[in-house]
């Protein structure tokens, strides 16, 4: 059967550093997301897929659906600062965690992908990863961003570390205690082998699973329909036969009466 999948993406300024590359061409963070969990979301046959952004607030884009082309569109439609520049990462898990235990109980799963540290919002990422392991959801925690970068400065051109905000080790904490894994995706090949891994670990419900059988209630209403057709058809022919008999008896009588004067 299928899982109840809350994607929640980071939406922070930071995501928009350019260190990331899409057929030779630098893009930002938040574009190879959308193209490598676009392509994550469109495989995920038989699951109800949720998206969640967060910024310095964390807010539902999309809730449950099994509608993935939805989910994928507003994906799309996501823009850095769209929830604020700080990085919520507690508030985003807790809003995953209220949204996926409306849910029956089952297969319950968080993919959480940030490229910082938890700067803003009212709950600590531990606070919400213990809400999490309380309700059985399995939080998988993707950390994004290069670990070198050559920028051009009034000094010449510098190697920096633009991922040195990213707080790997809460990350990996928060995802083992909920029985999840932490992934690194540095570069776009990278973020592209972490969403397989995820179907590997995840995988979704194949055709065969996906099958219920069903009872063609509609052969109930059509049996009744033919037997209402038999019974009309036999009144209108007794009917018919009624009326000939009628006839013929009058006429009969009729006959006789002339005859006897």
């Amino acid at each position: 059967s299928g899982r109840d999948l809350m994607l929640a993406v980071d939406v922070s300024g930071s995501m928009k550093i350019p260190d990331f590359s899409i057929k030779g061409q630098e893009v930002t963070r938040l574009e190879v997301v959308k193209a490598a969990a676009g392509e994550f979301i469109a495989g995920r046959t038989g699951d109800r897929i949720g998206l969640i952004v967060f910024g310095s607030q964390a807010y539902v884009q999309t809730p449950l659906t099994f509608d993935r082309d939805t989910v994928k569109a507003m994906l799309t439609e996501t823009e850095i600062g769209l929830a604020g520049q700080e990085t919520a990462i507690g508030d985003a898990i807790g809003l995953a965690v209220k949204r996926l235990v409306e849910q029956p109980a089952g297969s319950r799963v968080l993919v959480l992908l940030t490229d910082g540290a938890n700067t803003a919002g009212e709950v600590s990422p531990a606070q919400a990863a213990t809400l999490a392991e309380e309700q059985g959801i399995r939080i998988y925690a993707i950390g994004v961003g290069a670990d070198r970068m050559e920028i051009e400065s009034f000094f010449g051109t510098q190697t920096v570390n633009p991922s040195r905000d990213l707080d790997e080790d809460a990350l990996r904490q928060l995802a083992q205690r909920t029985g999840g894994l932490y992934l690194r995706a540095k570069d776009t090949e990278g973020l592209t082998r972490v969403y397989k891994e995820l179907d590997r670990l995840e995988p979704a419900a194949t055709e065969t699973e996906l099958f219920r059988p069903t009872i063609e209630l509609y052969i109930w209403p059509l049996g009744f329909a033919l037997a209402f057709s038999c019974v009309m058809a036999m009144s209108f022919i007794w009917n018919r036969n009624w009326v000939l008999r009628s006839r013929w008896k009058a006429e009969a009588i009729s006959a006789q009466a002339g005859a006897g004067r």
